[in-house]
């Protein structure tokens, strides 16, 4: 039995899974908060049991050794090379990687130079990779891509009606991400469908704090609403998805504050969302709260959440010639049932419908009714058990 760590580095977290393999059991999980903040939480689950620690944690090495050493403490390792293998998410692979790779100083820096197609990602996944190599530097170590599920996608989808010279020279194309998730819940869906996937139209709805949704055709991504940045597509928590591009060099004219690439960059990418519109937060749960009180700022930003998710299923019903199901996954897809019937319910023409005994937290499988020309699936992601797999995979 080896064991293999699932990595998801963020700029200020850390959130890691620990696997037997390969049996796929999970041994432990947890997650690193508030990295090169004061009063970072590190918290440690296993065995039913769940460790919480407040403690200073400067930066992404001093995380991971902080991790290893929990895995000592509480007895879940005996020493740090029992870890035999390290898969880290990394967001934006580029053109450069279409599959799952091993990591070598080369590929590093192609995922640092990357980080301008994903700019709240890529350089945290490396700071990750960075931190394992540097105490575990003799383990196998994998670069998961959210973009190698879409690399099937035609070129109709995935090129921009810009002149040719801005993709030959500059790689400006659509790129997708979350990839892990959508192949992932496309497959268990046909598990619960009792259908190969091969044979299924399916439309992925990952639906967190960042989201997109992914036309699925006999298990390939045929087309998805993340574009050449995590930018583009839905209306997210602090995203503002798809705009019109020439508010762009107007705002940039017309206001004080907006004079930079970098200060358009902050506004789209942490400013906008359900936390521009709502003006209160970027989290689904709190919108949910304030739009019950009564709050119309709330209540119009829940709306314009859902409107954009619909709109982006329509038009993959079309991509795809009909569907036969929808899943909805992540935070928002896994938890929100008012998202998911408020969804629906606007898609009912297409022959979609969800069963309100169905629709509630913690649901999994078919939340349709059993007359539902498209079924309607609620899934769990489980990105890490991807990473996991494709580090044995690839281990040497």
């Amino acid at each position: 039995m080896s064991k293999t760590i699932a990595i998801n580095a963020g700029s200020s977290s850390l959130k890691w899974q620990l696997y037997a393999m390969p049996e796929e059991t999970v041994l432990a999980k947890g997650l690193i908060e508030r990295i090169g903040l004061p009063d970072s939480i590190s918290t440690v689950k296993f065995d039913g049991r769940a460790e919480k620690q407040v403690l200073d944690i400067a930066n992404h090495t001093q995380a991971v050794k902080i991790l290893l050493d929990d895995l000592i403490r509480f007895e879940i390792i005996t020493a740090y090379d029992e870890i035999t293998g390290v898969g880290h998410r990394v967001v934006a692979g580029g053109e450069f990687f279409k599959e799952s790779t091993v990591v070598d100083d080369e590929v590093l820096q192609k995922i640092e130079d990357l980080k301008l197609l994903a700019p709240l990602h890529n350089g945290a996944n490396a700071d990750g990779i960075r931190a394992f190599k540097e105490l575990l530097p003799d383990i196998t170590s994998v670069a998961v891509f959210d973009t190698s599920f879409h690399t099937t996608m035609p070129e109709k989808a995935y090129r921009y009606p810009l002149p040719t010279k801005y993709y030959t020279e500059n790689q400006v194309r659509k790129y997708g991400a979350h990839g892990t998730s959508h192949q992932y819940v496309a497959q268990e869906a046909a598990k619960h469908l009792g259908r190969p996937v091969e044979e299924l139209k399916i439309i992925t709805a990952h639906i967190g704090n960042g989201g997109s949704i992914t036309a699925v055709n006999g298990g390939q991504s045929v087309d998805t609403s993340m574009g050449f940045t995590p930018l583009a597509g839905l209306m997210m928590g602090t995203r503002t998805g798809d705009i019109d591009a020439a508010i762009i060099p107007y705002l940039m004219e017309h206001t004080d504050d907006l004079k930079t690439p970098a200060d358009i960059s902050r506004v789209l990418n942490r400013e906008s969302g359900l936390l521009g519109i709502s003006g209160q937060s970027s989290d689904m749960r709190d919108i949910e709260s304030a739009m019950q009180a009564g709050n119309k700022d709330a209540t119009l930003a829940f709306d314009m959440f859902v409107d954009r998710i619909q709109k982006y299923i329509g038009q993959y019903f079309a991509v795809l010639n009909g569907a036969d199901a929808i899943v909805f996954t992540a935070g928002i897809g896994e938890n929100s049932d008012l998202v998911r019937a408020a969804v629906i319910e606007g898609l009912s023409w297409f022959g979609c419908d969800i069963l309100p005994e169905k629709n509630v937290r913690g649901a999994e499988g078919v939340i349709s009714s059993s007359d539902a020309k498209v079924k309607v699936l609620v899934i769990p992601t489980d990105e890490e058990l991807v990473i996991a797999r494709d580090v044995e995979r690839l281990k040497k």
